[in-house]
């Protein structure tokens, strides 16, 4: 583990050509390092403006200086912000000279494990912090602030203090076996940990809740109208969903569809096809299908066999779309797009495994590793609560109950990071980037 005694610096936002750069320290020394080299230091806590003085530089830049004072800051420790241009040599060279002032470059997740251990996050909420950087949908944002706001491991304060006291009637009782003495009835032992029981299963509905995205992954067919799309959708699908027909333009609105493939959940939409046209109804429909498909996890852009042997290749208006080969079956193509034919099958297997395989990717919570071990440390607590309640229920000895209540009370421990080890901090923050 890292000395936490030292004064450490990072690069905290986006690194490359931009407005704005912010440059983070933390520790004992972060005041004297900045003032060392910005013309305006604030006296107390909050902003100043003022200029850098770098070496090699004749011109002072410009930048403001956050300071926040322990034990109010991220850290607990005094921490300090540098935002200026955004400018990389210059701020290479700005970090550059807070090192040769006594700072220390930051490790990935430094800052985080420094509010861990300082207390002002437990280890839930500072892995909630990664899945806030890496969270996809705004659904995953959500779960991730609520997360980071200690809506996972507030609900078990009230539980692991209800285990405390009761743990130490049950000892209390323990040293005077030979007195007789009972400091907690039969009756109450077991409605407490009957509470205790049904307070972690709800919690652990509510983790499996989380660990599933509430909508299918989106896959949009977008192409010229007469692509194959209604065909190919309806081959993805399954069904005949949508209306298959020689005439180009028949699709005049967005089609969806939901199918299960490998036990992944897909929302298919068939949208009109692409072209300059002035009817006002067909301008209308393909509005609607852009903004399907702007809003589509993954877009297939579908082209015509006959038309990518002629070389008659419209690039995709959609960054990131996959090109498909519809028609197959009325010419050979080689390429290293999938080819398909929904008239004879081909390729649509391939596609199908596939859109399976990409939405299980993509739809891989932020949360996932955080939640996972939550879920871990949750059944090992149901599990020794349930046979403390077996212990009280069958009057076995007190020692057997004692003994289940303290492992019960280790595993809440060790979720929300209050007994950890080592070589937990670095799995949990090893995730992180440099300068979080």
């Amino acid at each position: 583990m890292s000395p936490l005694d030292d004064t450490i610096v990072a690069l905290a936002s986006a690194p490359g050509p931009g407005a704005r750069a912010v440059v983070r320290l933390s520790g004992p020394d972060a005041c004297r390092v900045v003032s060392a080299i910005f013309d305006a230091f604030p006296e107390s806590r909050g902003l100043r403006s003022g200029s850098l003085l770098l070496p090699g530089v004749h011109s002072p830049l410009p930048a403001d200086v956050y300071f926040m004072p322990a034990p109010r800051s991220y850290t607990g420790q005094d921490c300090v912000e540098i935002h200026t241009v955004s400018s990389p040599a210059l701020v290479d060279l700005l970090i550059s000279t807070l090192l040769n002032q006594g700072a220390r470059a930051a490790n990935a997740g430094e800052f985080t494990m420094r509010a861990f251990l300082g207390g002002k996050k437990d280890l839930t909420q500072a892995e909630a912090v990664v899945a806030v950087i890496e969270a996809g949908t705004e659904d995953e944002l959500r779960q991730a602030l609520t997360h980071l706001a200690g809506g996972m491991t507030q609900p078990l304060f009230g539980l692991r203090d209800d285990l405390l006291n009761l743990l130490a009637d049950v000892e209390a009782g323990l040293d005077f076996t030979e007195e007789g003495l009972q400091f907690v009835a039969k009756t109450d032992l077991l409605l407490r940990l009957s509470a205790g029981l049904a307070h972690l299963t709800n919690l652990k509905k509510r983790l499996d809740n989380r660990s599933v995205s509430n909508r299918p992954f989106r896959v949009a067919l977008v192409g010229k109208p007469n692509a194959g799309k209604s065909s190919l959708f309806n081959s993805l699908a399954g069904i005949s969903a949508a209306i298959v027909s020689p005439v180009p333009g028949t699709t005049r609105d967005y089609v969806t569809r939901a199918v299960t493939l490998q036990g992944t959940n897909i929302e298919l939409i068939d949208t009109a096809g692409l072209r300059d046209t002035n009817d006002r109804i067909e301008e209308q429909s393909q509005r609607l299908g852009r903004q399907q498909a702007e809003k589509a996890d993954l877009v297939l852009w579908c082209v015509e066999a006959t038309e990518w042997r002629a070389e008659r290749r419209q690039p995709p208006e959609f960054e990131s779309a996959q090109i498909v080969i519809t028609k197959c079956d009325l010419f050979t193509i080689e390429t290293e797009h999938q080819t398909t034919s929904a008239m004879t099958g081909r390729g649509v297997m391939d596609l199908r495994r596939t859109l399976a395989e990409k939405a299980k990717t993509s739809r891989t919570p932020a949360l996932a590793p955080s939640l996972s071990r939550c879920r871990h440390h949750i059944d090992k607590c149901l599990s020794h609560l349930r046979a403390a309640h077996h212990a009280v229920l069958f009057d076995e000895p007190a020692e057997i109950l004692a003994i289940e209540l303290r492992l019960s009370l280790d595993q809440l421990g060790e979720m929300v990071g209050a007994i950890y080890t080592d070589d937990l901090l670095d799995r949990v923050f090893s995730r992180f980037c440099i300068g979080k």
